[in-house]
């Protein structure tokens, strides 16, 4: 498996290096053919070539199996004729990733702030409310006037087809429940046409249990009884917000796993941001992004039918549980360890098996 590796900014290189020892170990373990090519995104891009994520990065990562990307600064003036790209973006639209999966699960040893669930987020990923991606040439909002705003949302029958698709599969590799968050009472055409496609997919999958909940109302059931729910699909902004309330209530932003998936190629992404403020302290926690690397060698597993690769991404997934409730941790999820300390811990956990 080819791997392009992106650390990023801030606390980027600490939670990438910790991900890249787990890999390690895990590659010696299942035997894994990893082929891991390094290059740079972000303020370190910036400086060396001039922009942020330059071109050829992307021609990089359509000739890979799969992209490990870590949080990247957004530049003051986030002006993309001056090279100020949003990475995440950057390769979201230019490999069409149109899936950000997002799994939310409780741990033994880190109490719950809503009792204990395991629920995963299927987020329409390429249009939206999403300004900077949504519109084939230029932006999505428009100054009218000085005082006048307006935000163009594209939602099409096509793309949530396929977002409604891939939540189907996923549902039919777990509890075969899906949820269909939506707010179609009031977004009549666009929520409509959203909601109105997830029920033709769901129609060929009768074995699947389907619900539909309007997003407000989803906000206050998730609060309440995350245990109720396990895939929940829905469109871009309502998911982007919807999985990080999810993640933080499983104990941290930080255990939030992220994978962004298309037809043919996948990214593995921290859910969390580059964190400057305590960047090269080793105190970072590395499991956003160990967790999301899992993710892209079950992916990968799963796409060329080769066990080893979900085998383990499965015994990653077992060893953080198994961390975590030991204490083998960063100290923001109780633990007692440093960012390095921790992905020693984690690797050591993994050999052993």
């Amino acid at each position: 498996m080819r791997i392009l590796v992106l650390p990023g900014d801030g606390v980027g290189p600490e939670i990438t290096a910790a991900t890249l020892a787990v890999l390690e170990a895990a590659r010696g373990r299942f035997s894994l053919p990893l082929d891991l090519r390094h290059d740079v995104v972000g303020r370190e891009s910036h400086r060396l070539h001039g922009s942020t994520a330059r071109g050829e990065l992307l021609e990089a990562a359509r000739g890979v199996d799969g992209v490990i990307l870590g949080p990247a600064d957004i530049l003051e003036s986030d002006d993309e004729r001056r090279g100020e790209i949003n990475p995440s973006k950057f390769f979201r639209k230019g490999l069409d990733l149109f899936a950000n999966i997002r799994p939310c699960r409780t741990y033994a040893g880190l109490p719950g702030k809503v009792g204990e669930f395991d629920l995963v987020v299927v987020r329409e990923n390429t249009e939206g409310f999403y300004a900077d991606r949504n519109m084939e040439a230029g932006n999505g909002e428009i100054l009218v006037t000085p005082e006048v705003a307006i935000s163009l949302r594209r939602i099409t029958r096509a793309c949530s087809l396929r977002i409604a698709e891939a939540a189907c599969e996923l549902a039919m590799r777990r509890g075969r429940r899906l949820t269909v968050v939506h707010k179609a009472n009031v977004l009549k055409v666009t929520d409509g046409l959203f909601l109105g496609a997830c029920r033709d997919v769901v129609a060929g999958f009768p074995e699947i249990a389907m619900e539909t909940v309007l997003v407000d109302s989803m906000m206050a059931h998730v609060v309440r009884d995350p245990r109720r729910f396990d895939v929940v699909v829905t469109t871009n902004m309502f998911g982007d917000i919807l999985s990080d309330l999810t993640a933080e209530l499983s104990g941290s932003l930080g255990l939030g796993g992220s994978l962004n998936a298309g037809k043919e190629h996948a990214m593995a992404q921290a859910a969390h941001g580059s964190a400057p403020d305590i960047a090269g302290k080793d105190v970072a926690n590395p499991f956003s992004l160990v967790l999301s690397a899992a993710l892209l060698l079950s992916w990968h597993g799963r796409r060329t039918r080769q066990a080893a690769f979900a085998a383990a991404g499965a015994a990653i997934e077992d060893a953080v549980s198994d961390a975590i409730g030991a204490g083998e941790a960063t100290r923001d999820i109780g633990g007692r360890l440093g960012t390095v300390a921790t992905a020693e811990a984690l690797a050591a956990r993994i050999r052993a098996g």
